[in-house]
């Protein structure tokens, strides 16, 4: 069954909070780390799967790209997408899952902290490598599988006598699939695979592996926003970026 966690008024209303405070992983880590791998999109077509608001669409077109197609199942985030969105951005409706083009369409695939809600990458890693053009690039962010595999297992950190945290639990690792746990509300599910299953998953969808980051942010992030220093101690994000040839 596809989750659209994002359509959830408590859920939506907590994630925006945090967004909009600025203060995360995601402005501070993990888009720092998609743009360092991006390669010249002038005049590129490109498809962003779960494109949530719409910041890397737009990021895409301001870098020169000529179309951007961005797909998401959440109603609510496609609306924040289309305010104001520059010309060249079309927003589709529906689970990336579903979502279906002809072949060598694309210069470009991107997905941004999406992939980890997915059962099975290899089916779209393959359907990705037939509708990228040659050459091609799959670039893609998602939760670190040691992030994500003891999630709703064991509590997120375990913690000093002040709240300091001591130590994450890491466990379950080889136990790949589905993972519930609690983020602004109960129910919210990911699924957990390990680090060998999503590059072998990539290789066997003839794309090839050129990079592939674990990114912490800078010092100087890190003096802005305290709180990142922590993210050093386990790897949170995992990005990869991958060329069909």
């Amino acid at each position: 069954m596809k989750q659209n966690i994002y359509d959830n008024p408590s859920f939506f209303n907590g994630y925006q909070a945090m967004r909009d405070n600025q203060t995360g992983l995601h402005q501070f880590v993990e888009q720092p780390a998609i743009l360092s791998l991006l390669p010249d999109v002038t005049g590129a077509t490109a498809l962003d799967l779960g494109c949530g608001a719409g910041g890397l669409c737009r990021k895409l077109i301001e870098l020169g790209s000529a179309c951007v197609v961005g797909v998401d199942i959440s109603r609510n985030m496609l609306a924040l997408a289309q305010k104001d969105a520059p010309a060249g951005i079309e927003f589709r409706h529906m689970a990336m899952e579903d979502f279906t083009a002809q072949d060598n369409t694309f210069d470009l695939v991107v997905s941004s902290l999406a992939l980890h809600y997915l059962a099975d990458l290899e089916t779209l890693f393959r359907r990705i490598h037939g509708w990228l053009k040659t050459p091609g690039t799959f670039l893609f962010s998602m939760e670190h599988p040691a992030f994500t595999c003891a999630q709703g297992i064991h509590p997120d950190c375990i913690e000093d006598e002040t709240g300091a945290p001591l130590y994450w639990p890491f466990d379950c690792y080889s136990d790949e699939g589905r993972r519930e746990s609690h983020w602004f509300v109960d129910g919210v599910v990911r699924y957990h695979h390990t680090l060998s299953t999503i590059l072998n998953s990539l290789l066997r969808s003839s794309l090839q592996i050129s990079a592939v980051l674990e990114p912490v942010a800078t010092p100087a992030h890190e003096q802005k926003q305290p709180p990142l220093k922590t993210e050093r101690r386990r790897p949170t994000l995992l990005v990869v970026k991958a060329v069909k040839l």
